[in-house]
């Protein structure tokens, strides 16, 4: 592990050596970060042993990996269905990367440079990579046009692929030092740069990524060519004409992040996860270019999110119609889509957003949703999978878009390659630093190991988080050091829902979170969300926060009509959910009165192991026959929502009226 963490500084420094400047906050590697605790790294070991090889079987079983054999043969049918499965591939090769520079394995390290072997065949001499076409550029198929590049900014996919595999490829190099996959994508790189530029193909990719990807081989090499370009792609868009008077998301443009220059843009706005992509790849740009205007906009655009277009349980792309993001204020329940993949894109963004500004409000976002709308996606089985994550399950009312239980893969199986690359990254979230600010942003128990002002310094987690609020930092400098020591102290703990007033808590608990300095409490200021604490360290100074983890009602602005009068339930950074395996077989019949409290208790037989809440609620009853509906008294329980759907099939709901108005009449 040691020799793949000074790769990584050595890369870095040599990129440095082209770079100007960067994100003022630099995280901690994950590969510097060591988990022992037992919420995240059983998930971890699951997707190592589970979920990456399932990956791999199923890019075989399902014909991606023979598209890449034909390619390569140059003969042929394309047998997958989207032009944009040599993806999943790519994102299974740098999940296997993240996970070979954690646990060195020979086997899985030889089957990975076999698939290397299988993609380098299928490049064509100049370095354009695609199985869609190589295959049979005659009978390209409906989303594809006759020539390269010239659907592109339709449905190719090209540059999609392109950068997914620029992703994997860095990955790949980081973790083994071996530069077989990363000269197949800088053969790639460069034939992007030879065609794409000022005077040369001008095109706003369909699909963003490859923006995010070039900045991770500039990172790599230094050659500004692959910066400039990724801000040539990002500044493209708003340039092609449309109709900007039509209300389709496509014939206008919005559906592509198109319909007006990036630094004109102040909505999250149309397919949620190209969103993510656009967002998170200018904030690349604008950290590495010092471009203002982006920065600029991407502020805009998430106080917008944030404040009209997030689910309570932090996911986002409300609308199934394009998978995209509505208008303000438009979170229906029913019918909540939801993308897994866009919550995946959610972590990304709010990541760079915090490293641009060093604010905790964006972790408060990023917790939110890891915690409960991004692991919802994956079944605790490591090998099932939601599309998309719904916000309530009614028999025999919900839409057909809407999933109601796991799915091993899925024709489009973006989400699950997706998942299978973040899970093993999560470490590389907890800790970042600028100078001798040391901040930590996930209580996760562990050790993470890393260098302020060329010292030595390691910093241990001991807790039980997300259950337990009780949280030890044990400090370990090499010698005495001064730093600021920065610890987020959660939105959540200060009476704020999410960091806006989409939604809030009616009761404000108004409990001080303490904080104690080798047993003895100790002032600290609040800075950004912080809790700051500035000192000469010495070995083994000891840090305790107690966090309060009582149960809380949320509610919504009033200006998300659906959620009137009703109350979601949140527990620490976790939302809770009624599942009808818990309550009788119905989860739509509860209403949670004003005056009930909730009791907690952890389960360690249930799902995993999970702190479960349970009040007096009443449920509505309609007889046998039809003819008469009561109400009675029950003991409501709720899981988090996260887990839900992995014991078969049936109701779940996040929001519970507290009182009934009027009742309508169902006869199906």
């Amino acid at each position: 592990m040691r020799k793949f963490c000074l790769m990584i500084f050595s890369c870095c420094s040599l990129a440095a050596m082209a770079q100007k400047q960067d994100y003022p906050i630099q995280p901690v590697a994950f590969t510097q970060v060591k988990l022992t605790d037992h919420f995240w790294t059983p998930r971890i070991e699951t997707n190592r042993t589970v979920t990456i090889p399932a990956s791999f079987e199923r890019c075989e079983s399902t014909g991606r990996v023979k598209n890449f054999q034909m390619a390569a043969e140059r003969k042929g049918k394309f047998c997958t269905t989207y032009p944009f499965d040599d993806t999943d591939i790519y994102k299974t090769i740098e999940a296997a990367s993240y996970s070979l520079a954690l646990h060195p394995d020979k086997k899985l390290d030889h089957y990975v440079d076999s698939m290397i072997t299988i993609i380098g065949r299928a490049q064509e001499p100049d370095g354009y990579l695609y199985t869609a076409r190589t295959i049979d550029p005659l009978h390209v198929g409906a989303w594809l046009g006759t020539e390269r590049w010239v659907k592109e900014q339709e449905n190719s996919h090209e540059l999609y692929n392109a950068g997914h595999m620029y992703e994997g490829a860095a990955a790949h190099f980081l973790a083994t030092g071996k530069r077989n996959f990363l000269n197949i994508a800088l053969k790639n790189a460069d034939l992007l740069v030879r065609n794409f530029g000022p005077g040369k193909r001008h095109v706003a990719p369909g699909h963003e990524v490859v923006e995010m990807g070039l900045v991770k081989l500039y990172r790599i090499t230094g050659k500004k060519e692959y910066l400039d370009l990724a801000k040539f792609f990002i500044d493209e868009r708003g340039h092609k004409e449309y109709n900007k008077k039509s209300k389709s998301v496509y014939e206008n443009g919005i559906y592509w992040q198109d319909d007006k220059p990036v630094i004109e843009q102040d909505e999250a706005e149309g397919h949620a996860v190209r969103a993510m992509y656009l967002y998170s790849g200018m904030a690349d740009v604008a950290a590495l270019t010092g471009d203002k205007e982006y920065l600029a906009a991407i502020d805009k655009i998430w106080n917008n999110m944030v404040g009209k277009k997030m689910y309570v349980q932090g996911s986002i792309g409300a609308v199934g119609d394009g998978e995209r993001f509505g208008d303000n204020y438009e979170l229906p329940n029913a019918t909540a889509y939801n993308e897994t993949c866009a919550a995946i894109g959610n972590v990304f963004w709010n990541e760079r957003m915090f490293l641009l500004h060093g604010d905790a409000k964006y972790i408060d976002v990023l917790e939110k949703t890891l915690y409960n709308g991004l692991i919802s996606g994956v079944g605790l089985d490591g090998k099932s999978f939601f599309y998309t994550n719904a916000m309530q399950v009614r028999d025999g009312f919900n839409h057909p878009d809407i999933e109601r239980e796991r799915a091993g893969w899925f024709t489009c199986s973006c989400c699950p390659t997706n998942v299978v690359r973040l899970m093993p990254s999560i470490p590389g979230y907890i800790y970042a630093q600028n100078g001798k600010d040391v901040y930590v942003n996930l209580f996760i128990s562990g050790s993470g190991d890393m260098k302020v002002n060329n010292k030595d310094l390691r910093i241990t987690q001991q807790n039980n988080y997300p259950w337990d609020g009780a949280l030890a930092f044990t400090i370990d400098p090499a010698g005495s050091m001064d730093l600021n020591l920065k610890i987020r102290v959660p939105g959540w703990a200060q009476n704020q829902a999410v960091p806006s007033d989409l939604y809030s808590y009616p009761t404000p608990l108004n409990k001080k979170v303490t904080v104690k300095l080798n047993g003895k409490p100790v002032d600290y200021q609040m800075q950004n969300g912080y809790a700051v604490i500035s000192k000469k360290w010495e070995k083994g100074d000891k840090v305790e926060m107690n966090l309060p983890m009582d149960v809380q009602r949320v509610v919504a602005t009033d200006k998300l009509t659906e959620d009137a009068g009703k109350i979601a339930l949140q527990r620490g950074p976790i939302m809770y959910c009624a599942e009808w395996k818990d309550n009788d077989g119905k989860a739509s019949n509860i209403i949670i009165p004003q005056n009930t409290t909730f009791t907690t208790a952890y389960n360690a037989d249930l799902l995993n192991g999970v702190t479960v809440l349970k009040g007096d609620v009443k449920t509505v009853k309609v007889d046998a026959d039809g003819q008469n509906i009561s109400t009675t008294n029950k003991t409501m329980t709720a899981i988090p929502y996260y887990s839900w759907a992995n014991r078969g099939k049936g109701e779940m709901t996040i929001w519970f009226p507290q009182q009934v108005k009027y009742i309508e009449l169902i006869t199906k």
